[in-house]
């Protein structure tokens, strides 16, 4: 799990937050929630289409837990998923969430970023 957390905060202008108490961890992006991670799973925002698919294929990938579960996923951290495979989907929810903002928002967060190189 620590591979993913750094994984996640590797994204420009990732920052951790506690907005539900001590767990989970909440990842955000600009204030906007891309990941939330437990000791033994995490949820990412998903496309629809690619959330159906991703739970076709995958026993440990269920709709989002407490979620819109039709735009997030649960993602049971259990071996069964490849690192690589977790890491495009963080990338693809991270994605998301910066798609939704304003060029204005995708600015500040790509100056930030720029800021911590």
């Amino acid at each position: 799990m620590e591979a993913l957390l750094t994984y996640c905060l590797s994204m420009p202008g990732a920052e951790k937050d506690y907005p539900f108490g001590p767990d989970p961890l909440v990842m955000k992006a600009g204030g906007k929630m891309f990941a939330i991670l437990t000791e033994s799973s995490m949820s990412l925002k998903c496309d629809p289409i690619i959330a159906e698919n991703l739970r076709q294929q995958y026993e440990a990938i269920t709709p989002g837990y407490h979620l819109n579960k039709k735009h997030w996923n649960s993602i049971a951290i259990d071996g069964s998923i490849p690192q690589d495979e977790l890491q495009d989907m963080i990338k693809h929810s991270y994605e998301l969430v910066l798609k939704g903002m304003t060029k204005a928002e995708r600015s500040r967060i790509a100056e930030l970023a720029g800021s911590k190189s």
